[in-house]
């Protein structure tokens, strides 16, 4: 079986298994690697470690597959339809997150089945799926493979499915039919993107400053949210979608096929306040297999204080009270912060007397910011 056979094949396969978009590129050097290098050495990054320990991985796609000369790069589409409106006490999930499914799960389950395929045309042949979780530069490999281009929001940008789809990658030992790679850039003049970012986390064109992006705070940063962005979190739970939203390129997306991704109805969006009323066992069966987990209970809770504390609603302030007595500090700190926000007669009550037992300095420190207390 020659490449142009073998490769014609994987892609008609790839298909079958319900993958949207399928390019091929060889697994070479990323194109984008010093501008990876910068983007690192700028602290860009923020605290997600994992990725420069592992910068020198990023070099070459041999550090994901030993021998690997050739990458099939995949999407699946994500779409489902509108986000809903949110009443008060509600907080927005990110619209790939809507369903009850992880999709690293799904993806990584097509891809065994890929995987598997390719074994059954050449059994001496090695390959590997990944989603996002290996070190490789997906976007820049995507646009290898003819897949689309990167829009100013560091995104990958497709005319038919504009960014709203998952990237996923099946590395090869076997040399395959490459695509032509996508040089074009759509996007033009426009800065729809940066321009609506409510964090200014583009500091250029192309460029994302991750420790400001909504998406990050709420998701991988572990810490408490710098004060100066607390408020312009908004209504947002878990991720963001503001600088796809307003991308004309996603203003016509299909929507998909996938029943796995259809948006559950209490994700789309989420009760804050009954966040507050679940226990370990509860809050695991409800998020444990879903995209909201990488967040962890006590990130989820920090990012429901926040936006309560943003948006105060009338049952707020007692969610936020029971918060404040959690064994978590993170979600203490960020209870103090928002029950300052509300500022009532019972909410400064209930900080003077959380004052008085609390042990952790840090959110000692955000009930003395709370009270205005010097």
């Amino acid at each position: 079986m020659d490449a142009r056979e073998l490769t014609q094949r994987l892609k008609s396969e790839a298909r079958r298994l319900g993958f949207d978009l399928v390019g091929c590129c060889r697994a070479t050097k990323p194109s984008n690697i010093e501008l990876f290098r910068a983007w690192l050495d700028a602290g860009y990054a923020g605290k997600m470690d994992y990725i420069p320990c592992r910068a020198k991985a990023y070099e070459h796609p041999r550090h994901v597959l030993e021998g690997a000369q050739s990458i099939l790069m995949l999407a699946v589409n994500y779409r489902t339809g509108a986000a809903q409106p949110r009443a008060a006490g509600q907080g927005r999930v990110s619209t790939y997150a809507w369903g009850n499914v992880d999709y690293h799960d799904l993806l990584h389950e097509k891809l065994h089945r890929l995987v598997d395929f390719q074994r059954q045309l050449l059994p001496d042949a090695q390959a590997r799926g990944v989603v996002d979780t290996a070190p490789l530069l997906e976007r820049d490999f995507a646009r290898l493979a003819g897949l689309g281009w990167l829009g100013k929001n560091t995104l990958l940008l497709n005319q038919q499915f504009g960014s709203q789809f998952f990237l996923a990658a099946m590395l090869t030992d076997v040399v395959l039919d490459y695509d032509e790679p996508f040089t074009t850039d759509h996007c033009g003049t426009c800065r729809a993107c940066l321009d609506a970012c409510p964090t200014n986390a583009f500091p250029q064109p192309y460029v994302l400053d991750a420790r400001r992006c909504i998406s990050y705070l709420t998701i991988e940063l572990r810490d408490s949210f710098p004060e100066e962005l607390r408020e312009r979190v908004g209504d947002w739970l878990f991720g963001c979608d503001v600088c796809q939203d307003v991308c004309p390129w996603n203003h016509r997306v299909p929507t998909t096929n996938e029943p796995a991704f259809q948006p559950a109805e209490d994700k789309n969006p989420v009760d804050l306040v009954a966040l507050f009323q679940l226990d370990d066992h509860d809050f695991r069966r409800m998020f444990r297999h879903t995209p909201l987990w990488r967040a962890r209970r006590s990130g989820i809770l920090r990012n429901a204080a926040i936006v309560l504390g943003n948006n105060p609603c009338p049952t707020g302030s007692d969610a936020l009270i029971k918060g404040l007595n959690d064994p978590d500090a993170l979600v203490r700190s960020a209870c103090a912060w928002a029950l300052g926000e509300y500022g009532n007669t019972e909410s400064i009550r209930t900080l003077e007397r959380r004052l008085e037992v609390e042990q952790d300095d840090e959110v000692v420190q955000e009930i003395h910011a709370a009270l205005k207390i010097v």
